[in-house]
């Protein structure tokens, strides 16, 4: 799923703010270095992400037969090769 920037840089002040409240948690950075580097974090999930996704549909798309999206066993082969992708990168 694609997220627009704001989007990300809401995520990223909610998840500080959460963490700023923790007692478990100091931050030894000033708020605005720690919620930047949260977005780029959430940013490279959400490339990692995407690329999962889209390796997943390409395996699918380069089976011999035409398989549509949106089938019960488009459904499946997605998620067999979605979670094959993601035990490769060690998730």
């Amino acid at each position: 799923m694609r997220l627009s920037r704001d989007k990300v840089n809401v995520l990223a002040r909610a998840v500080s703010d959460v963490l700023k409240r923790m007692d478990e948690v100091e931050f030894v950075e000033d708020f605005n270095t720690i919620r930047q580097e949260t977005r780029r974090l959430l940013e490279e999930l959400l490339n990692q992400e995407a690329r999962i996704d889209a390796s997943a549909k390409q395996k699918i798309e380069s089976q011999k037969r035409t398989i549509l999206e949106g089938s019960q066993e488009w459904d499946i082969l997605y998620r067999k090769y979605y979670n094959e992708e993601v035990k490769k990168l060690g998730v």
